[in-house]
């Protein structure tokens, strides 16, 4: 890629040449626009002209100021105090407003746009209820690192009352709210510094570590009138390709050729940076194994390659481990450990620009702060200038035999049973989905297994959110084909899940966004209850878990899509599952949404419970009213 941009800034590429270039290399259509918008604005370089000056309202400042930032799509559920930005987003060319029904559903939607476009997304909500609603969905995207651009009307309580309809709580102010799920929150309080701020927020929440921002406008501010110069992206954005240091390199190359049991830790830093053909080409150089963590936002390394070795890692039997973009063990797993996850000994190496996982809970030997693409391509280079190439072939042998890829094999009885069982549901997928799918997942847990996700043009890109805060899967697959529309986008989603963001469908009609929604429904919240069961006291020895069966009445999935403008069909019988979904593809396929429910078994500890504690209301009356 760096190639190819030096080509087109030297003239020695046309632009359509450069685009047609990028398109063949396999990046979306928004990452070639992002891309291509990038090499053009280093080819003005200082003949253009470095702002434009702007005299209009608030709200007029902000539409030019996102405009000039690269803003396709705008995700809103809006309200009335934020008229004056709705005023001037009328009419405005090459931007368009992605409706939803709910706060949290469109912070998902942006989201999900981010993940597949690696764009910043920007959203707005209405003042300060509608802050507080999107909060869920702050805290996935702030646990991923999600650059969202987030803002909101306001209505300001320190002007003469205090104690304002839809305005803060006394005392408060907006910006409260986000605080512990944005990297930074403000309030614009003067027209004339508008601009200058929304510019602050893209560049934090572009800046590595990403992750989302919120900024509040009063509705003065949006209406009022102001002046202020717009820039450019180039002239704020700051860009990430930050070499590594040489010496350190080395080091952590000696460190894996001297190594008797090294491992490769693959993180979500990974695929953020692109870095997945390089991460690949290291573990293969050397026959690393890879892990990955419990919940990962992205799968950063081929899932069914023969080197991965699944999302736990101990460290034990390790003595050099180079971990790569990820947090630190324990983390994400829910342990309260205190001391390190490492064996005595062991040599551990961090590698990424989030400097805020690295050392965080385990110490390290080398640290490198640096693009993890850059960084892992200068270590593949260190390894060949170290070792001979016989020598890397011993090492790799030794380790690995070389086979590409790992079968996943279904159990048969999991196969052609009375009630399907989810084993065949996800094997089904990975046989009729495209081989490139994005599989948008909220399905914690599915037979994710049989899934052949990874990176390159034959395996499926796997979407998700490290912070399991229902309710993001609906949206986040509509940003996801927002930001690639001709790739097919599926949303595997749990029942559970489904009801925390059913209005999802109704922007999927609305704005005809083609997603395959597949509901795996065993009418229960089996994660929790595997907590539950786990526990082994009164709940499980009397085989009874409160809140956890979602029967009675049964959700009708299909009339509830259906009643927002997305068909759909139920799937009770194994016989009936890969026509459903075939019916399902071709739908989206001829451009609109649909989705298909499939009933399929409880499993795990507690599986034949339906108990719940039943109340009736209208028999405890008095009186029939």
């Amino acid at each position: 890629m760096n190639q190819l941009m030096q080509e087109f800034l030297e003239k020695r590429l046309s632009r359509r040449q450069f685009v047609q270039a990028l398109t063949a290399l396999g990046i979306s259509a928004a990452g070639v626009e992002s891309l291509t918008r990038c090499a053009d604005a280093v080819a003005r370089g200082t003949d253009a002209a470095p702002a434009q000056k702007i005299t209009g309202t608030g709200g007029e400042l902000v539409v030019a100021q996102m405009k000039a930032a690269g803003v396709r799509y705008l995700f809103t559920n809006p309200g009335s105090f934020e008229v004056g930005f709705f005023d001037a987003f009328l009419g405005q060319s090459g931007m368009t407003l992605i409706m939803g029904l709910h706060e949290g559903l469109v912070i998902a939607m942006a989201d999900g746009y981010h993940k597949v476009s690696r764009e910043p997304a920007f959203v707005n909500v209405h003042v300060i209820a509608g802050t507080a609603q999107s909060a869920g969905q702050l805290y996935n995207a702030s646990r991923d690192g999600s650059a969202l651009i987030v803002t909101a009307g306001l209505l300001d309580n320190e002007t003469r009352s205090d104690e304002r309809l839809l305005a803060p709580r006394p005392g408060f102010n907006q910006k409260d709210i986000t605080r512990q799920f944005t990297k930074m929150a403000w309030e614009s309080h003067h027209g004339d510094s508008v601009a200058t701020m929304l510019r602050r927020a893209f560049k934090v929440a572009t800046t590595e570590p990403g992750g989302p921002v919120y900024l509040a406008f009063p509705n003065t501010v949006l209406e009022g009138n102001a002046t202020a110069d717009i820039y450019d992206r180039s002239h704020f954005l700051i860009p990430s390709d930050i070499p590594p240091d040489p010496r350190r390199v080395t080091q952590v190359a000696r460190l894996l050729l001297e190594s008797k049991s090294p491992a490769l830790i693959l993180g979500d830093e990974v695929a953020k940076a692109g870095a997945q053909p390089e991460g690949l080409e290291l573990a293969e150089l050397l026959g690393l194994p890879v892990h990955e963590h419990v919940l990962p936002a992205y799968h950063s390394f081929p899932r069914h390659h023969s080197l991965f070795r699944g999302q736990q890692f101990s460290g034990k039997g390790k003595d050099v481990i180079v971990n790569a973009g990820e947090y630190d063990l324990g983390d994400f797993d829910g342990s309260q450990a205190s001391g390190p996850s490492y064996e005595p000994g062991a040599k551990v190496a961090r590698i990424g620009l989030n400097t805020q996982a690295i050392g965080r809970n385990n110490p390290f030997d080398v640290a490198i702060v640096a693009n993890i693409k850059l960084t892992l391509r200068a270590l593949i280079d260190a390894l060949k200038s170290e070792a001979s190439a016989a020598a890397l072939n011993k090492l790799r042998d030794a380790r690995w035999n070389g086979a590409a890829k790992r079968e996943v094999a279904i159990d048969p009885s999991h196969v052609g049973n009375r009630v399907i069982h989810p084993d065949e549901l996800g094997w089904t997928l990975e046989q009729v989905l495209d081989a490139d799918a994005i599989v948008v997942s909220e399905n914690l847990g599915g037979s994710n297994q049989f899934l052949s996700t990874g990176f390159r043009a034959n395996e499926k890109s796997w979407i998700s959110n490290s912070g399991a805060g229902l309710g993001w899967g609906i949206g986040a697959a509509t940003g996801a084909k927002l930001a690639a529309p001709d790739r097919q986008v599926v949303c595997n989603i749990g029942d559970g899940s489904v009801m925390y963001s059913a209005a999802g469908f109704w922007t999927q009609a609305r704005h005809e966004v083609p997603v395959l929604t597949v509901v795996c429904n065993n009418r229960n919240y089996q994660t929790v209850r595997h907590a539950y069961w786990r526990y082994q006291k009164h709940m499980a020895k009397a085989d009874r878990y409160p809140g956890m069966h979602l029967g009675n009445p049964n959700i009708d999935f299909v009339k509830l899509a259906e009643s927002q403008g997305v068909a759909g069909v139920r799937v009770e019988h194994s016989s009936d599952l890969r026509a459903a979904l075939q019916k399902g593809i071709d739908v989206t396929r001829g451009g609109q949404p649909f989705l298909v429910e499939v009933v399929v078994q409880k499993v795990g500890g507690g599986a034949d419970s339906e108990w719940y504690q039943e109340f009736s209301l209208a028999k405890t009356r008095k009186r029939s009213v």
